[in-house]
């Protein structure tokens, strides 16, 4: 059985990148084993994690995800190689294939086969790192060797909602990465990928579960439950995350909120968002009650829970000591 880790999201909303030094050395004092990036409006992905690393000498760094729409085959090859380089060991890759608003709505890339995008990707990743001559006719790469290898690749880690990404991560790749789902989602998904991987002659056990845990700070409730209102009305109306939530089995639940969203009611759609539904994919409360919640995913399987603390003060002055403070009160017991 792979051991828990403890991880945070990296860079922390409201601090700039420069100002994270002290931030990521206090977490790897405090005993946190990871810090995770991401790529959706802010930073990229890899100049966070290749900077973090200069910084400490124990977080593993990874990025959760590398879209593998945004860049060419062959670049993200490199980009993972270049932090690679630095990490000693440190370093995951995380790929996955984001939403149709990233590619397609800021990046001007069709969103088309994500499932076959991701596969073929990671089908040249592991080609092009093994150091041989790289060629995938799908992605349209021919005659692609990286020239700089330097020690072991990195892991790779898929990110993964329902069934054939899940298979896909447990049968080809070192971890899966989950999130947006509530503790007693976590089986669900987590068998489906071991499974793939008993199949596949795998250790199940092995495969990491990395499950990024939105976290709210606060024992207001009325505070969390506003954040918490606003975050899933955008994110579950999507038809990525609607047609994730409709497979885990909150169709019902969650239909009046989809109904008043896609009639151009904004408001009643944020007002109809179920008071279980938050409860379930949001950590929130006193200290004591969020290391409760967070340690309900871990039972349920996650190996490397990753906390993404959502800004609940007004005057962004304020955030970078409140993010401090909360990385100290949920540091792993």
């Amino acid at each position: 059985m792979v051991e828990a880790r403890w991880g945070v999201t990296f860079p922390l909303d409201g601090v700039s990148l420069a100002d994270h030094k002290d931030m990521l050395q206090e977490a790897e004092r405090l005993g946190y084993t990871d810090a995770w990036t991401m790529e959706v409006d802010g930073i990229d992905a890899f100049v966070p994690a290749a900077v973090g690393l200069s910084w400490t000498e124990r977080l593993r760094f990874g990025t959760a995800i590398a879209n593998v729409f945004a860049r060419g085959p062959a670049m993200l090859a490199q980009s993972a190689a270049g932090v690679n380089e630095v990490a000693n060991g440190r370093f995951v890759l995380g790929i996955g294939a984001s939403s149709p608003a990233i590619v397609e709505n800021w990046n001007g890339i069709p969103f088309q086969k994500p499932y076959t995008r991701v596969k073929e990707t990671l089908a040249f990743l592991r080609e092009a790192y093994s150091g041989e001559r790289a060629n995938n006719e799908w992605l349209g790469v021919r005659g692609f060797r990286l020239r700089r290898r330097f020690g072991e690749p990195p892991p790779i880690f898929v990110a993964a909602l329902q069934e054939r990404m899940l298979k896909l991560a447990g049968a080809r790749s070192e971890g899966v990465i989950i999130n947006w789902l509530a503790p007693y989602d976590v089986p669900k998904v987590i068998e489906i990928a071991k499974a793939a991987a008993t199949e596949a002659g795998r250790d199940p056990d092995a495969l990491e579960v990395v499950c990024r845990i939105f976290v709210i700070p606060t024992e207001d409730e009325n505070v969390s439950r506003f954040i918490a209102r606003r975050s899933i009305a955008g994110y579950f109306t999507t038809p990525v995350y609607g047609a994730f939530h409709e497979w885990l089995g909150r169709g019902e639940a969650l239909r009046p909120m989809r109904d008043a969203w896609d009639s151009g009611d904004r408001q009643k759609a944020t007002e109809l968002v179920p008071d279980e539904v938050i409860d379930g994919v949001f950590v929130k409360g006193n200290t004591q009650q969020c290391l409760d919640q967070i340690d309900a995913y871990v039972k349920s399987g996650v190996t490397v829970p990753v906390l993404n603390f959502v800004p609940t003060a007004l005057d962004g002055k304020e955030l970078p000591s409140l993010h401090m403070k909360t990385l100290k009160e949920l540091a792993k017991p």
